[in-house]
């Protein structure tokens, strides 16, 4: 049985065999042929954190693969009262055949998956958000930037930006990551992206300097500078996250044909321009659909694996 808690834990074949499979399914339902790959089966999906993509994606993902989603809000189950994660784990599991779980430490995501007698899949930690690396790397792919593409990360050094570190070191890609100071990655996670990176042969570079970063890119992405349980340091960070705002001088610095990616939520005005957002580089509705489709071919390989 595999969980999906990390990028970290795929190899580059794995990586690439669930998202061909995804775009599989997804030319299947195009069709118009919904095959029930996971028929009768059901998805206990644990929101600690609020989300409109990842609750309606798993949702609908699980219903078009004929089995059902339950939505398990904190507030509507033990956890909230304080029940251990481990506890939580033990039950559901029992009850369900696969478990989302979005919540803020990457920790109690590894302790419910430890205790889980099913398949526990990552819907977002403060750490990593490996399900929305499977829908931008699809979405590269389906816009002819997945051959040896140079991608440029502007922003904060989040759970994102630790998701494309993982993702480039697997794959072999070239990342520029560019952050302001005192908003750099997690040195845990980049020293397992730099090693991983010796092996695929990935090419990543830091610097504080945007404009370095997206010069000649193929694809130029970013995030919200404030994530939820951030509001606090709102102001600050407008202020450290000066010229970081993906504009339409910044886009012209990257190559022609480059794309915008954002995970959404967007904040236009700060971490990217109206003009870049609703721009004709801009595939983040293509990138939002397939979340769908990516977890989906998640949802299926992971269950393939239970044995």
């Amino acid at each position: 049985m595999r969980h999906f808690l990390t990028l970290k834990d795929y190899t580059k074949e794995e990586i690439l065999e669930i998202i061909d499979l995804g775009l599989r399914i997804k030319a299947e339902v195009k069709a118009g042929r919904f095959t029930p790959y996971l028929q009768n089966q059901t998805l206990a999906m644990i929101f600690e954190k609020s989300s409109t993509r990842t609750r309606v994606s798993f949702e609908v993902g699980i219903y078009q693969l004929g089995g059902t989603g339950l939505f398990l809000s904190s507030r509507d189950i033990q956890l909230g009262r304080g029940e251990p994660m481990k506890d939580t784990a033990r039950v559901i599991s029992r009850m369900c055949d696969m478990v989302m779980i979005r919540t803020f430490e990457q920790e109690k995501l590894e302790e419910f998956a430890r205790f889980s007698s099913v398949p526990v899949i990552n819907g977002l930690t403060d750490l990593y958000h490996p399900v929305q690396l499977m829908a931008d790397y699809m979405t590269m792919i389906e816009h002819g930037k997945a051959d040896s593409p140079v991608v440029a990360w502007v922003g904060d050094g989040n759970n994102m930006t630790h998701s494309w570190l993982m993702l480039a070191a697997k794959l072999g890609f070239e990342l520029r990551v560019a952050t302001p100071r005192g908003y750099e990655c997690d040195e845990t996670v980049v020293a397992d992206a730099l090693r991983f990176a010796v092996q695929s042969g990935a090419k990543i570079h830091f610097t504080h300097d945007p404009k370095e970063a997206v010069e000649g890119a193929d694809v130029v992405t970013t995030d919200t500078w404030v994530s939820m349980g951030e509001e606090e340091e709102k102001e600050k960070r407008l202020q450290d996250f000066a010229g970081y705002t993906v504009d339409g001088a910044m886009m012209a610095l990257a190559k022609p044909d480059a794309v915008f990616l954002h995970c959404l939520p967007a904040y236009r005005g700060l971490e990217v321009s109206e003009e870049v957002f609703e721009g004709p580089q801009s595939v983040v509705f293509d990138e939002a659909e397939n979340r769908l489709h990516a977890q989906k071919g998640v949802m299926v390989w992971l269950n393939s694996k239970r044995s």
